[in-house]
This record gives C-alpha cells, sequence and structure tokens, in this order.
C-alpha cells in the first residue's frame, strides 16, 4: 500500500488542517496579524508551551530559551509559536496554605498544553520548564496530545555567596532558632544564597525530574 501523503503533507498533518484552503481564510487572516507570512503557511507549526514567570527564579528566564528555541525552529524551516502556561512554586509556598494549589498546578499545565497545541493544530511541540510541577506537567501534556515533541529543562541556579544555595537558607533557620545564627547572619545568607535564576539548587522535584527525563531520553 502506497502513501497518499507527500513528505510535506506528513510532517503538516495537523496545521494543514487549520489553514489550507479558501474556507481557511478567517484563520489565516487571524494568524497574519501575529507575524506570519503567505510561506508560514506552508510550513510545520511547532508550539514552543514556555513557564516563563516572574512569580519565581526557577522561571525568570525561560522568555529567553523560549525566544532561543522559536528562532531556532523557524532557521530549521518550520514556524515557531511561543504560547505561555503557568508556574506556582513550592519553594515559596510551603508552610502556607499556597501548598494546596501545588500539585493541582501540575494537571493545569498539562491541560493548558493539551488545550492550546491541540486546538491550534501544532505539528509538534517543545515544552521548556524550570520549578517543580514543570516537569511532570509539561510531560503528561507532551504525552496526551502524541505528536513530536521535546522537552528542555531550564536548569538550575548558580551557587550563592560562599557556596550558599536554598538549603543553607533552611539551615540557617534552624540554626536561628536553635540559637546558633544571629539576626544578622541569618538576613545576610538569605540576602545572597540565591543569586539569579534558575531551579532550587538541590536534589528537590525540578533537579530530580529532570534527571529522569533526561534517563527517559525525553
Amino acid at each position: 500500500m502506497t502513501d497518499d501523503h507527500t513528505p510535506e503533507q506528513s510532517s503538516r498533518k495537523h496545521s494543514s488542517q487549520v489553514v489550507e484552503g479558501v474556507e481557511r481564510a478567517a484563520s489565516r487572516a487571524m494568524l497574519h496579524a501575529v507575524g506570519f507570512s503567505a510561506d508560514d503557511f506552508r510550513k510545520p507549526q511547532v508550539g514552543v508551551a514556555s513557564t516563563w514567570s516572574m512569580v519565581t527564579p526557577c522561571n525568570m528566564h525561560i522568555n529567553g530559551l523560549a525566544d532561543t528555541v522559536n528562532a531556532s525552529i523557524d532557521a530549521a524551516g518550520g514556524k515557531g509559536v511561543i504560547y505561555n502556561t503557568i508556574t506556582i512554586s513550592d519553594g515559596i509556598s510551603m508552610g502556607t496554605e499556597g501548598m494546596k494549589y501545588s500539585l493541582v498546578s501540575r494537571e493545569i499545565i498539562a491541560d493548558s498544553i493539551e488545550a492550546v497545541s491541540g486546538c491550534m493544530g501544532h505539528d509538534g511541540i517543545i515544552a521548556i520548564g524550570g520549578c517543580d510541577k514543570n516537569m511532570p506537567g509539561c510531560i503528561m501534556g507532551l504525552a496526551r496530545l502524541n505528536r513530536p515533541a521535546i522537552f528542555i529543562y531550564g536548569g538550575t541556579i548558580r551557587p550563592g555567596k560562599n557556596h550558599t544555595d536554598i538549603i543553607s537558607v533552611f539551615e540557617a533557620v534552624g540554626g536561628h532558632a536553635k540559637g546558633t545564627v544571629s539576626d544578622i547572619e541569618l538576613k545576610q545568607i538569605e540576602e545572597t544564597a540565591i543569586p539569579g535564576a534558575g531551579s532550587c539548587g538541590g536534589m528537590y522535584t525540578a533537579n530530580t525530574m529532570a534527571s529522569a527525563i533526561e534517563a527517559m531520553g525525553m
């Protein structure tokens, strides 16, 4: 049995249903407004699911990675389309009522990736995650769609002053309660342990899940 689809059509299995034909003129008109050219409608569309947010350092740099990924897709002959999903921070909210939303956020991330790329006819997806629930949430969304996909980890944070990290802050809080760490010492560690972007510097959920995802080849 022969395949009736050309390689070009096969690589555009989903997007072609959204943008091809006279009856899809309105769809193309809306996509022109977000930067599509006439040539772009003949290219495979790749959704770039970004978890960028300023609610946590784990994700504050993801927008830059998404821009780089998008440009690379375009350079390779595809059409990248960036969209966002959410993130919350376990590290910031732990010990408060906010942690009740932690596991729920995983489902929201998976649902939103499935919904956006499924609705918009993306032929492939690249998801970029940073914080804890981003990792399984992104993978779950990609698995549900069952289309060519890659997950990219935003990476862990650099050490702070004197090789401190988030664990150092937790330890300093314990030391303060014990009376071995002063108010000034605690404040100094608090202000210098996390110097910038990246996930918590320990084998917590983000780094553990990133290692597992890498081991699975995803």
